[in-house]
């Protein structure tokens, strides 16, 4: 389905991905891409989605590059982290909007439901809380029944009401063969949900695999506190100065790669 390779991309000076080697070709699987902020997290889906430019490397959907494409975006739905809505419309106004604009069959009855969007539906977007926005979001992004799914912090202002139902309806986007991709910074909820763990460091890949594996790894019985460690230790070299590659939660020492511009 995606398939990410040497890819890089920088702002001004600062690197942010410095070579990122990735293959997602699991239907049915929930991918959690981690990692502190400023790791790469947002660009590397931004990269996918062809909102950010890498200076190198390729991407691939469905074994095709997607640059200068754009038509492959129709098999992505996209969850951004910060909805930017205008906040002069109303919330049914912005939802036929966005079916306008994009074609295809759409399932929003059941979302707006599903989070109890319905007294929201005629009031504009300004008046609404962090939360009910962020259902919004959810809503918009999850209407289509696209294979590919990308979630940026989804459980972001969510109440535990809506975070259940939000889990619930992933599990069961995942047993419809959908590949799922998310960011979070909330282990609890990647501890009940991920199948699978890329664990992004300096624009590196610093660990992938299972949470079992990472679990073990650093033997720790809670996958918070191992991704503890790996901050806590990668903090005593001295911010990181030796990238990590690692495979089915093994790590693999690398050479880091010099940036080509």
């Amino acid at each position: 389905m995606i398939t990410i390779s040497n890819l890089f991309k920088s702002y001004g000076r600062q690197k942010i991905l410095k070579g990122i080697d990735l293959d997602f070709n699991k239907r049915g699987c929930i991918t959690a891409i981690l990692g502190p902020n400023g790791s790469g997290k947002t660009t590397l889906i931004k990269s996918i989605l062809g909102m950010v430019l890498p200076e190198k490397g390729k991407i691939l959907v469905d074994g095709k590059s997607i640059k200068g494409q754009c038509a492959y975006r129709s098999q992505i739905d996209y969850l951004p982290q910060i909805a930017q809505f205008p906040g002069n419309l109303h919330v049914q106004e912005l939802i036929n909007m966005i079916k306008d604009l994009r074609e295809g069959q759409t399932s929003e009855a059941r979302l707006i439901e599903l989070f109890d969007l319905q007294p929201f539906l005629n009031k504009k977007l300004r008046t609404l809380s962090g939360g009910t926005k962020q259902k919004v979001n959810l809503t918009l992004a999850l209407m289509y029944d696209s294979p590919i799914v990308i979630l940026d912090e989804p459980t972001s202002g969510l109440d535990p009401i809506a975070l259940t139902r939000l889990k619930a309806l992933i599990r069961e986007e995942k047993e419809r063969g959908k590949f799922i991709l998310l960011t979070t910074h909330i282990m609890s909820f990647v501890e009940e949900i991920a199948d699978e763990i890329v664990f992004l460091l300096d624009g590196n890949i610093y660990f992938r695999g299972s949470k079992k594996e990472l679990k073990t790894q650093f033997q720790e019985e809670q996958l918070e506190k191992a991704i503890a460690n790996i901050l806590l230790g990668e903090k005593k070299k001295n911010n990181i100065k030796v990238p990590f590659k690692a495979i089915n939660g093994k790590h693999i020492r690398r050479q880091k790669p010099a940036l080509k511009i």
